[in-house]
């Protein structure tokens, strides 16, 4: 039995690091964003997007390597999946940042939704993950309001 709950609790932290991975996208768009901008725009972007998106992060982080050294897996290291070069600049940059935080956020309902941070996770994983998804919920739509207000 032992070996089976390791082997879900394992599973349960690979999907938390997808998860962070996908905020790790987001991050790296923005930045690349953020080199194309005027000052007065991208610190704007930096207020509204960059900052928030980098709580998020840090706190799924965190989330991730607490609960593994609580049950004693290897953490390994939250690499964000590569992300494609736009053509379209800025605007590009900030639709792949809306698409990596509808993934990440994707991938803890869908999560939360298996009830496997109930069954195999600890109260600690599960208020992580419920801050990291209020966090999202407060992104959700900024991404988008900032390109219709580019150029204004």
């Amino acid at each position: 039995m032992a070996y089976i709950t390791a082997e879900a609790r394992q599973e349960l932290l690979d999907t938390v690091a997808e998860a962070t991975g996908q905020l790790g996208v987001a991050l790296a768009a923005i930045g690349d964003a953020y080199e194309r901008l005027d000052e007065r725009t991208a610190d704007k972007l930096e207020e509204q997007l960059f900052r928030p998106i980098q709580a998020a992060y840090d706190r799924a982080k965190r989330t991730h390597a607490e609960f593994a050294a609580r049950h004693g897996l290897p953490a390994g290291k939250i690499e964000p999946a590569p992300h494609r070069l736009p053509s379209t600049g800025v605007k590009g940059f900030l639709a792949i940042t809306a698409d990596a935080l509808e993934r990440a956020e994707d991938i803890l309902v869908e999560l939360q939704d298996s009830m496997s941070p109930v069954e195999v996770g600890d109260a600690h994983l599960r208020a992580g993950l419920a801050e990291v998804r209020g966090m999202l919920g407060d992104l959700s739509g900024r991404p988008q309001r900032f390109v219709s207000l580019f150029g204004r």
